[in-house]
């Protein structure tokens, strides 16, 4: 073979293994929100201090392997995926960007970058001044994000807020958010956005399982003495167990598959 040949033949076969990685390229996932979002093993005293509280986020790259990319080839056409959770406890729309930490993402945005938006909890805390935002201020907080990914070629998906395990009536757990999922719902409509109906699914889920079972399992209520972290027990029926944001990480994969 002659040289000429051969390195031609080099060429083509490099040639052929680049596009080979770029069709097998990584897509982000990254997700902004508050703490029932957060990833909290980003702190160094997470075993000791903080476990078994757990963001959905925390989990969802597991959602993420290989084999189930298939299912939610509508959104993401790729062969791997990297989940960037950008969420972080007591943030509201309004403080998440004032913080930079929306520009932090922002900056970041690549063209088929998804970005998964769920706000609510602390938008809603009127006692709670430094945090709260009001209906209309949450939706254009909203609007900017949904905008300005948008700039960037990235695909935003609006999410309503994960319900609280609270209030339960007759058995049948309801929204305790007021007017926050419609807002979500409108911006969602205005800018023709992928939405996911969290709150709603949220409140199916946990119908579906029992107060009881819900209480215990998903949500942050401990025996004392059960865990480092709280040695007198816990009651909190807004954050997870590992069990809750597996499950909660779980409704967001199977809901991808839908929109």
């Amino acid at each position: 073979m002659g040289r000429t040949r051969l390195i031609a033949l080099l060429l083509f076969g490099l040639l052929v293994g680049f596009r080979q990685i770029a069709d097998k390229r990584i897509v982000r996932v990254f997700l902004i929100g508050d703490s029932t979002v957060a990833d909290y093993t980003i702190y160094d005293d997470y075993k000791t201090k903080r476990y078994p509280i757990t963001g959905w986020g925390q989990v969802f790259q597991a959602f993420m392997s290989s084999d189930s990319l298939i299912k939610v080839r509508n959104i993401i056409k790729a062969d791997s995926v990297l989940v960037i959770d950008s969420a972080r406890g007591g943030r509201s729309t309004r403080t998440f960007f004032e913080e930079g930490r929306w520009a932090s993402v922002y900056q970041s945005l690549k063209p088929n970058d998804v970005i998964l938006i769920q706000f609510g909890h602390n938008d809603a805390a009127k006692d709670k001044p430094e945090r709260y935002v009001t209906v209309q201020g949450y939706k254009e907080y909203l609007r900017l994000y949904v905008n300005q990914a948008r700039e960037k070629g990235a695909i935003p998906i609006l999410l309503t807020p994960v319900n609280r395990n609270y209030p339960w009536a007759d058995g049948k757990l309801t929204s305790v958010h007021g007017e926050y999922p419609d807002a979500v719902k409108q911006v969602a409509k205005e800018l023709n956005v992928r939405l996911i109906d969290l709150t709603q699914l949220s409140c199916d889920f946990f119908t579906s399982k029992g107060q009881e079972y819900v209480t215990g399992h998903y949500f942050m209520n401990l025996p004392a003495g059960a865990f480092e972290a709280y040695p007198n027990g816990q009651k909190d029926n807004t954050h997870f167990q590992p069990e809750g944001a597996i499950e909660v990480a779980r409704l967001v994969f199977g809901a991808l598959q839908g929109i």
